[in-house]
């Protein structure tokens, strides 16, 4: 898409999200496996966008446990060596508050603008059929650190994980690893966090 001046414009990458939310809420029919499917993709990279924002939704504390499942289904099958996304029954029908993940969006905008602006395709053999395994393997690593209710740390591993999905959507390499770095980050942060807390209880016990 370009602009009257010439230069080429990136097409917003909440806009397909946004727009699926709005005609589905109309229909009553959205779900987690139909905002995937009315995305046109059962892809990795849309699935963990997707998933990732769900997470981030202004839930009470402790709710990764279930809103990090998809996550972690979704990166298990991409570590088994799966070719595409297959959400089981339950999560598939999982009922979706329209306004509430409108708004994740819009709280996100500041975020994807930055990314929007360096997005191109490059560093692909980043997404070579051989290593869907291993980033399957790190990305199930980031999604169980999330999965954690972990106090303070809950965010980190969903802005990573988002991060990483847009790269794999857009097939940039760069952004993806900046993805992988974030949730690498992340784990360690909950890894120490975790240190702590089992530090702190063995103490008041002894």
């Amino acid at each position: 898409m370009r602009r009257k001046d010439g230069i080429r414009h990136r097409p917003s990458l909440s806009l397909p999200i946004l727009r699926t939310l709005r005609s589905q809420h109309q229909t009553g029919a959205l779900t987690l496996g139909s905002l995937l499917s009315g995305l046109g993709e059962r892809s990795f990279g849309w699935a963990i966008v997707v998933f990732s924002l769900l997470t981030l939704l202004p839930l009470p504390p402790g709710s990764t446990l279930i809103t990090a499942l998809p996550l972690l289904v979704t990166t298990g099958q991409m570590m088994l060596g799966y070719r595409y996304v297959s959400l089981p029954g339950p999560l598939a029908r999982l009922r979706l508050d329209q306004s509430k993940m409108r708004h994740t969006v819009l709280r996100l905008r500041p975020i994807t603008r930055r990314i929007e602006r360096i997005l191109t395709p490059r560093v692909t053999m980043l997404f070579a059929r051989r290593y869907d395994r291993p980033l399957g393997l790190l990305l199930f690593l980031i999604a169980f650190a999330l999965f954690i209710p972990v106090p303070l740390s809950g965010w980190f591993p969903a802005i990573a994980l988002f991060v990483f999905g847009v790269g794999l959507v857009e097939r940039d390499g760069l952004v993806a690893m900046l993805g992988l770095l974030l949730g690498a980050a992340s784990v360690l942060l909950t890894v120490v966090i975790l240190t702590s807390l089992a530090a702190g209880a063995d103490a008041l016990i002894h």
